[in-house]
């Protein structure tokens, strides 16, 4: 599986996101009725606004933001391969971004065929990343300049994509990705669903960049195992600070 793919040209990422204010209340007066009206559409049947904003506003652009985006490179050393991996996290969203952009850039000057890879970017992720770049008045890094790609052109590796494999109502968590791939990826801290609220109660971003960390490594070990690879071993794996 993936012959043609060189996974020295890929860059991995992951991000994590919580809603853009610690509760609904906090929210300008607009924006709680825009909420309001969101959620009446897309869920008429919650109840309560106040709780489906908690619960859900980080996965929409327009009511989230960005707290950390994780990064990492493969490289091959004595014939085998490592990985880097790397995060941004920062409360100011536009730092965060701005870093990660900059990053984009770097890596297409020196790899200018390089794909994003990742678990659901192509729905979710990179998507998110351009929407808040616009609102923050970002330059989009020309990788990211999407509007003008064929679907089958986008520069993305999404393995979530990959395990369709054209069925495209299947949906599969890469937590049960990995775990019926045998590959151990210890969850050992925090899950997706517990960063909002370590994020606005303990204000721990170093433990949800750890966190973002933990799931760029899995979709590596992912990528290794649909090439028939060896693992990655922990003398492998690099922190870049």
């Amino acid at each position: 599986m993936l012959p043609n793919i060189a996974l020295d040209q890929l860059l991995l990422l992951d991000i994590e996101t919580t809603p853009a204010a610690p509760t609904m209340e906090l929210l300008p007066d607009n924006m709680q009725q825009l909420w309001r009206d969101k959620i009446a559409k897309t869920a008429p049947v919650s109840g309560n606004e106040e709780t489906a904003y908690a619960d859900r506003a980080g996965i929409y652009a327009e009511f989230g933001k960005i707290v950390c985006i994780s990064v990492g490179f493969f490289s091959v050393e004595n014939n085998r391969y490592t990985l880097r991996l790397k995060s941004f996290y920062d409360d100011d969203e536009s730092v965060v971004l701005t870093r990660f952009l900059e990053l984009i850039n770097k890596f297409y000057a020196k790899h200018p065929r390089f794909q994003f890879a990742g678990h659901n970017i192509k729905e979710f992720d990179i998507p998110f990343i351009c929407r808040r770049s616009v609102i923050h008045q970002l330059s989009l890094p020309q990788p990211l300049q999407l509007h003008g790609f064929k679907p089958w052109e986008m520069p993305m590796l999404d393995t979530l994509q990959l395990w369709r494999f054209g069925d495209f109502k299947h949906y599969i968590s890469l937590k049960l990705l990995t775990a019926v791939m045998g590959i151990n990826t210890p969850k050992d801290d925090i899950d997706g669903s517990m960063v909002a609220k370590v994020y606005w109660e303990q204000k721990d971003l170093v433990r949800i960049a750890a966190y973002c960390q933990k799931d760029v490594l899995a979709v590596a070990q992912l990528l290794l195992k649909f090439k028939r690879l060896p693992a990655l071993k922990e003398e492998d794996i690099v922190f870049v600070k």
